[in-house]
């Protein structure tokens, strides 16, 4: 081995080899070069280099066997480290495939723009945030009369919605939720029961435990229940059913032919959930005050007859219609929400989940809001 050379360890060799007035530095690559084997730093191979002697790098590859990316991240960083230098990096030597990915990853430059973060003033942001509400307001409201107008162009008959979608729709909102909602329902009457009688026993008023779940459920619980469930369950296969729609842009198409997104999606998905809610919150508060009984009857001495009788005097037709008519008002709520949402989704799959968690988060907000202005209304109005 001659005086210039230098065996370093990790598979290659390390030789200079003076050429006239020039002196390039031979990298000698042996052995197999995969990226799964453990080799030394680059810096560390090269710190016994006098760089002042040298203007090139090349590479010797004679003894080179199998290779895969691990080569390639040791030419890249040959090839940084020349260039911090003012050394030339020749790749002749290489095999074929190697040069041709090198000079592949070498095509696309640097990505050197870097955000700059300025202080901004607070008051220019809460411009920014107001005028950003203003126009989310604006596009719902408009988007609401877009939806007013195509309903009475239902009524006229001039609608372009196919009837095999909106049976569909109704199936899907309807039948294929009542499990669901029944199973949610008897499981919170049985809770309100359970609470109920444990109280109620105290002062041996365990038949009391009817009118409790009784009125509970349908004024308040039996819509409210169904309404959060199905914004869960609805809400939130609206807005993602309509999101991917727009990502495949077939929302796009669908304008193009001269077909009204709002006609053909939106319509039907609202009057589908608003016809099959009412009839989900009669079937929620039937089985909560179902789940009512079974707790009155098992932990207390109310018996079946008694509970009826019971909930037959304390409920009166008001109260059950009370609970129809929110939970028509939940399934607008829960149906514009998603639809909302799904049309002003972004177009990448990041988008749709975030159109999809902010309908269900909408639907519930504006449910609990609007149960809370009906109690006070019906409260202020006698009913």
């Amino acid at each position: 081995m001659s005086e210039q050379e230098k065996i370093v360890p990790a598979c290659f060799a390390l030789s200079s080899d003076p050429d006239g007035d020039d002196c390039v530095l031979t990298l000698r690559l042996c052995g197999p070069w995969l990226l799964s084997e453990k080799r030394p730093e680059l810096s560390d191979i090269l710190a016994s280099v006098d760089i002042a002697r040298y203007t090139s790098i090349r590479f010797d590859v004679e003894h080179l066997e199998e290779w895969d990316t691990g080569l390639l991240i040791f030419i890249r960083a040959c090839q940084d480290w020349a260039s911090e230098n003012d050394l030339s990096c020749e790749l002749d030597g290489l095999p074929e495939g190697v040069q041709n990915l090198v000079r592949l990853s070498l095509a696309i430059p640097k990505n050197t723009n870097r955000l700059e973060t300025k202080a901004r003033s607070w008051l220019l942001g809460l411009g920014e945030h107001s005028l950003g509400f203003w126009g989310a307001i604006e596009g719902f409201f408009a988007f609401l009369g877009e939806l007013t107008l195509d309903f009475f162009e239902l009524l006229r008959g001039r609608a372009q919605l196919r009837r095999e979608d909106f049976f569909y729709l109704l199936q899907s909102t309807g039948p294929m939720a009542l499990p669901i909602v029944s199973l949610l329902s008897f499981l919170t009457g049985l809770i309100i029961a359970f609470i109920g009688v444990i109280q109620l026993q105290k002062f041996a008023a365990d038949i009391y435990v009817a009118d409790l779940v009784g009125l509970a459920t349908t004024r308040e619980l039996g819509a409210v229940m169904a309404g959060v469930i199905m914004a869960g369950r609805t809400g939130a296969a609206f807005a993602a059913q309509i999101g991917s729609m727009k990502v495949n842009e077939e929302i796009d198409a669908l304008t193009t032919f001269g077909i009204s997104p709002m006609q053909f999606l939106v319509l039907p998905r609202v009057l589908a959930l608003v016809l099959m809610m009412p009839l989900l919150c009669a079937c929620a508060d039937f089985v909560s005050i179902l789940g009512g009984m079974v707790v009155a009857i098992a932990i207390s001495d109310v018996g079946v007859v008694q509970y009826v009788n019971q909930v037959d005097n304390a409920v009166a037709l008001s109260d059950f219609l009370v609970g129809l008519f929110k939970s028509v008002v939940f399934g607008v709520i829960i149906a514009v929400s998603g639809c909302y949402r799904g049309l002003n989704s972004g177009k990448d799959a990041t988008a749709v989940g975030l159109a999809t968690t902010s309908a269900v988060v909408t639907a519930i907000t504006w449910i609990v809001v609007a149960d809370a202005i009906f109690a006070v209304l019906f409260q202020m109005i006698g009913i």
